[in-house]
């Protein structure tokens, strides 16, 4: 099972619990429509139209409603800490929530409390609270931009508003030194799916992937389509593909997408999302 955790931009902290499924044009969880703009819902989505074409299950879903307050982060991590190791998801794919270090520790020693512990992705704000609070290397898999990837790189920044500035200057044209500074530094999961302009795969510190084509800078100013990748990725595991294999898929079926969705600055997030199935005929 995957199950996804994230918060939505809503005032409502309550929890939003169930399968996810994506129509097309919207997002529901069970009954709920979650308005598919960018963030953890256009994760989901992609997620959900990947599972769907590898015959997969739909993923599981817990979100919180959270517009910087921190009240449903919190109200999600004491979800994860109370019944993690009950649910025992095969793939937990953290996404959007505060960047609580010491949670995100309660987090991580509740799943290894289940019966198996589950490949343990990270992606945005879970990112940084993983690597804030030491766990970097007990993560499976994390999916940061160049940006994000200077964080990671930096060993006194808890958050990437804090990249020493020479790191964030150098952030794109250095990519491979980043990524041997993280994996120095021990601020580095296992695995690493490194977007960009150029995407790389790395495993261990070793770049074993790297992509740039098809070239389509729209992509960029499509609010979403870092995250689409992390819920194919999280999704093709999920459907039995090694973790590498996972990233190189995903990483080629973005890109893919954008060209059959002729993406332009102008283009939604679900229009990429809807294209996906048709990416993936062509990788799978």
């Amino acid at each position: 099972m995957l199950l996804i955790c994230g918060t939505i931009p809503q005032e409502n902290p309550a929890l939003i619990k169930g399968e996810a499924v994506f129509d097309k044009e919207k997002l529901f969880i069970q009954d709920l429509e979650i308005p598919c703009t960018q963030g953890t819902a256009a994760l989901i989505s992609a997620a959900c139209v990947t599972s769907r074409h590898l015959n997969g299950t739909n993923p599981h879903v817990v979100l919180a409603g959270d517009i910087g307050h921190g009240n449903g982060s919190r109200l999600l991590y004491d979800y994860l800490i109370q019944n993690l190791a009950t649910i025992h998801p095969d793939i937990l794919l953290m996404h959007y929530i505060l960047p609580v270090m010491g949670l995100m520790k309660k987090v991580h020693a509740a799943a290894s409390q289940g019966k198996k512990m589950p490949v343990m992705m990270a992606d945005a704000s879970s990112m940084y609270a993983a690597k804030a609070a030491g766990l970097a290397p007990k993560f499976d898999i994390f999916t940061p931009d160049a940006c994000e990837m200077a964080f990671l790189a930096d060993p006194e920044a808890i958050h990437p508003a804090y990249i020493s500035h020479h790191l964030f200057s150098a952030e794109i044209a250095l990519v491979p030194e980043l990524i041997k500074t993280a994996y120095q530094q021990k601020s580095a999961a296992k695995t690493l799916i490194v977007k960009g302009s150029t995407d790389h795969v790395v495993e261990n510190g070793k770049i074993t992937f790297t992509i740039s084509e098809p070239d389509l800078p729209a992509l960029e100013a499509i609010g979403g389509t870092g995250d689409t990748i992390s819920g194919m990725v999280g999704a093709m595991i999920d459907a039995g593909l090694s973790h590498h294999d996972a990233a190189v898929a995903a990483l080629k079926a973005n890109r893919i997408a954008g060209e059959i969705a002729q993406a332009t600055p102008a283009t939604k997030i679900r229009q990429v999302i809807s294209a996906i199935p048709e990416a993936l005929k062509n990788i799978l």
